[in-house]
């Protein structure tokens, strides 16, 4: 099997998106909040999917996706936290609804209701209905809630612990995510999204967490952000503050994702980090939608990488599927329990 770990729902129907502008309005001319979620038919979202995420599975071989709401909509910095509650709900339920109309197709993975100055104990409610309710197999945590301004404490905080309990409670693994950038000096997916997967894996160098939660599983997406290609450097900052080799402090708990748009940056983290932390992922349809004029394929393509990469195939089969189902142990079970 072909696992793509990193999906989210940018193709959703207009409703969604509709439904969310009431919801701030209403906030904003402090009105009472709508009561129930947008209304999307299960056509609706079969036309956005076939047309669209599912045909390109189909061209590129990818079997499964994990599917988890459009990134740069969780917008954690608007409304409070009872906004952000709702929004999460509503969002959770809809990529549910999708795996249970395409069970082979799509794993749903749950964003949690963040909010700027909240207490991150408040998503627990969420974590725990998600993957009660909908059965995800995953959560996302955006680290940078305000949106750019990274007000929020690092990972390794005690405020964020409560999620990492509830998390595995129910061997759930999260990937480390953020959202839109209102900081105007920060790009939001050129620069913000690069700049908070490198700030997450510094922020577990300089930490104990996995010492603390060794059971925790922690995915940085767009491979690791600079982190493959500075490996020397987090190595020598980790040995300057007494930390074990990055191999033994992180790499049992942390894994980095293939949502790099060319072939040598792909054959870079393939060189720096081993192979049983890579998963394979594409973030298709996402922050790059553009052809490669170089190659004429799409950047986001990234099958093809894995495919030209100078490994084994035992190695592709590691990143494409074992390592993912080890990763996400309720995917496996879920994968299982199909026969496959």
């Amino acid at each position: 099997m072909i696992i793509d770990c990193h999906g989210h729902y940018t193709t959703a129907p207009s409703p969604l998106g509709e439904w969310r502008d009431e919801q701030l309005a209403a906030f904003d001319a402090d009105r009472v909040l709508p009561e129930a979620g947008p209304a999307i038919s299960d056509d609706e979202i079969r036309e956005s999917l076939e047309t669209n995420q599912l045909r390109l599975m189909d061209e590129r071989g990818i079997d499964l996706t994990i599917f988890s709401p459009r990134a740069s909509f969780m917008a954690h910095h608007l409304g409070d936290a009872a906004v952000s509650a709702q929004w999460a709900r509503v969002c959770n339920d809809l990529c549910a609804r999708v795996a249970r109309l395409y069970p082979q197709r799509f794993a749903p993975a749950a964003m949690l209701p963040q909010s700027p100055g909240a207490d991150p104990a408040g998503c627990v409610e969420e974590i725990r209905r998600s993957a009660v309710e909908n059965n995800v197999v995953a959560v996302n945590i955006n680290p940078d809630p305000s949106g750019g301004y990274w007000s929020s404490p690092p990972l390794t905080d005690p405020a964020w612990f409560p999620i990492y309990e509830a998390m595995i409670e129910h061997q759930l693994p999260a990937m480390i995510h953020v959202s839109t950038s209102i900081n105007p000096a920060f790009h939001t997916t050129g620069a913000h999204y690069l700049n908070a997967d490198t700030t997450a894996v510094m922020q577990l160098v300089e930490g104990d967490l996995f010492e603390r939660y060794p059971e925790l599983g922690l995915v940085v997406p767009h491979g690791g952000g600079a982190a493959p290609y500075h490996w020397g450097r987090f190595r020598g900052l980790a040995a300057a503050q007494g930390k074990p080799d990055l191999h033994e402090h992180l790499l049992n708990n942390l894994y980095f994702d293939t949502c790099v748009y060319h072939q040598p940056g792909i054959d870079e983290l393939l060189t720096a980090i081993p192979t049983k932390n890579i998963l394979f992922a594409s973030e298709m349809i996402g922050a790059v939608r553009t052809v490669d004029p170089e190659t004429g394929h799409y950047f986001d393509d990234t099958v093809r990488y894995i495919n030209d990469a100078d490994i084994t195939d035992e190695q592709r089969a590691s990143i494409f599927e074992n390592n993912v189902r080890r990763a996400y142990p309720r995917l496996d079970e879920l994968l299982r329990s199909q026969g496959r």
